[in-house]
């Protein structure tokens, strides 16, 4: 099948993936006044009196904004928020389809921090959470940090958080398989943008000791030169021994390499050199940084990409939708960092040990039981943290 083509044709029929149904009907004058005016005026002074009621009177409790400026769309680049509207919708649908969420997208013609951050508080009393989607770094770390001080609703960046999640719940379990401990293990991260900086600091908080962290000009470590602000904070966590050098370098001895960069950046050499039972996460889409095989092919023990052609394939679907679903249900006023490792640890657990194989170390993007696990153990961490408000 020609996807493009498909897609095209798609959505040149439909005019668009999303469409708004009621729940009621209005279909005479009574249900008229109790759907609307007379009847309506009454929660209206109800929610007046209560704010909180909003999420009882109203669709406010399932309902989350998904939020871009259109910068980084997909491998797309900065297309513009009109262009990212199909990918927008694409993540609403998901969002209904995995987790019965209800979301609406809302892309915004600013690459103005402050501009975004403002127009995304203002309409924040009428969704139960926010999901910013396809914005650049390092803006979106701006973008997502002013949002969270500004919102009493849970503000999420799935291309950070989702990816560095699922990506977590994949190492635990081939970390597993291969005899070793994150504490141990050398991991290395190249892609020191939104994706790179979450992955590395979820490892972090899971007890990764000795990860490095990569940009296209290599090992990223104190006093390196280029380094935007996020980079140079990063820097102070990472790379304990202070190794430079380019990508090739690093990786000598390494037992993790993670790529959220380019494609075709990671020779079979790269791969010879890194440790016995080395664990490689090519992860750029749709071209990986090395083709599955082909790591296997050097000597990888489990390969992993974004693909879904591949054993082992590392997809946010796994993650966001629970996550929204269980941050909704508890009515969490954050997304807490201890959220997102219950997150990976529900998403991990679903492959058992007697399951658990080189092809086989995270569940399908089409696993029914992913979402409502996830969900479960983000909605009893956020009680856990105390972000829970039901």
């Amino acid at each position: 099948m020609n996807y493009q083509e498909e897609s095209l044709k798609l959505h040149r029929e439909l005019k668009g993936k999303l469409e708004i149904k009621t729940k009621v009907k209005v279909c005479d004058r009574q249900s008229l006044s109790l759907a609307y005016t007379p009847g309506v005026a009454q929660p209206c002074l109800e929610i007046q009196k209560n704010p909180e009621l909003s999420y009882e009177l109203t669709g406010r409790w399932n309902t989350v904004a998904v939020v871009t400026d259109g910068t980084a769309v997909l491998g797309l680049g900065d297309i513009g928020p009109e262009a990212g509207m199909p990918v927008m919708e694409g993540k609403c649908v998901l969002f209904k389809e995995f987790g019965n969420v209800d979301a609406i997208p809302l892309c915004i013609r600013s690459k103005d921090v402050d501009e975004i951050v403002n127009t995304v508080a203002l309409l924040a009393g009428s969704f139960g959470g926010v999901n910013l989607e396809d914005i650049s770094a390092p803006r979106c770390f701006e973008v997502e940090r002013k949002l969270k001080e500004r919102c009493d609703i849970p503000v999420f960046h799935d291309d950070q958080h989702g990816t560095a999640i699922v990506v977590l719940a994949a190492i635990k379990n081939a970390l597993k398989l291969a005899g070793k401990r994150i504490e141990d293990a050398k991991i290395v991260v190249n892609g020191a943008g939104s994706a790179g900086i979450a992955i590395a600091k979820l490892l972090l908080d899971a007890g990764a000791v000795n990860l490095i962290l990569c940009d296209r000009f290599g090992a990223i470590h104190r006093g390196a030169e280029g380094m935007n602000s996020e980079q140079a904070l990063m820097s102070e966590r990472t790379n304990p021994h202070g190794e430079s050098g380019k990508l090739a370098d690093v990786m000598k001895g390494a037992d993790v390499f993670i790529g959220v960069s380019a494609p075709k950046i990671v020779t079979a050499e790269m791969i010879r050199s890194m440790a016995e039972k080395s664990i490689v996460f090519a992860m750029a889409n749709p071209v990986p940084e090395i083709m599955p095989e082909d790591a296997k092919a050097a000597g990888a023990f489990v390969v992993g990409s974004g693909r879904s052609d591949f054993a082992n394939q590392i997809n946010n679907v796994l993650a966001f939708p629970g996550i929204f679903r269980g941050a909704l249900d508890s009515r969490a006023s954050e997304i807490t960092r201890y959220m997102m490792l219950k997150a990976a640890d529900a998403i991990a657990s679903l492959v058992t040990d007697s399951e658990l194989s080189r092809e086989y170390v995270i569940p399908a993007a089409f696993d029914p039981r992913v979402h409502g696990a996830v969900a479960s153990a983000v909605s009893a961490a956020a009680h856990d943290c105390g972000v829970a408000r039901k």
